[in-house]
């Protein structure tokens, strides 16, 4: 599944880049995260809890982050396994924009892809779901991110 997509968040690009770059950041904006933790400057160990339709599966996995381009964007990459659910692998690129002092566009292009019995769904409900889930993470993203930028002005 392919989907992008663009979200204004009122915060310099360097605010948006240090957020997208701190594993406390993305653990509360990644739905059902349990826990991340920096394991190098550029990989991150998670686990992530996702329901979908009537299956709940908790993966284990990694993250990377790769072609990093400061304070302009990156890539982030994650694929884990959820046991007998199967597997889910994806990934996102992420470009920043600034648009003055204090906003800048975050443009994001995200694919996906899942196996195992997670797969038997039907790809109208994964499609949902994932669309769901990346919103949720972009729009907290976005509220964190304003947030502290507010906080710190």
């Amino acid at each position: 599944m392919q989907m992008n997509d663009s979200q204004r968040i009122p915060a310099s690009r360097e605010k948006v880049w240090a957020a997208l770059n701190d594993p406390d950041v993305l653990r509360q904006c990644i739905p059902g995260c349990q826990n991340l933790d920096m394991t190098s400057p550029t990989e991150m160990a998670a686990t992530v809890v996702i329901k979908v339709g009537p299956v709940k599966a908790t993966f284990g996995g990694k993250v990377t982050l790769s072609d990093l381009d400061p304070p302009n964007g990156y890539k982030i990459t994650g694929e884990g396994s959820g046991g007998v659910a199967g597997f889910a692998k994806g990934g996102a690129a992420i470009r920043l924009e600034a648009v003055g002092d204090n906003e800048t566009i975050l443009h994001y292009e995200v694919d996906s892809q899942i196996g195992g019995k997670l797969a038997q769904l039907g790809g109208r409900l994964i499609d949902s779901t994932a669309k769901k889930l990346a919103g949720e993470f972009f729009a907290k993203f976005g509220a964190i991110v304003s947030e502290s930028a507010n906080n710190a002005a």
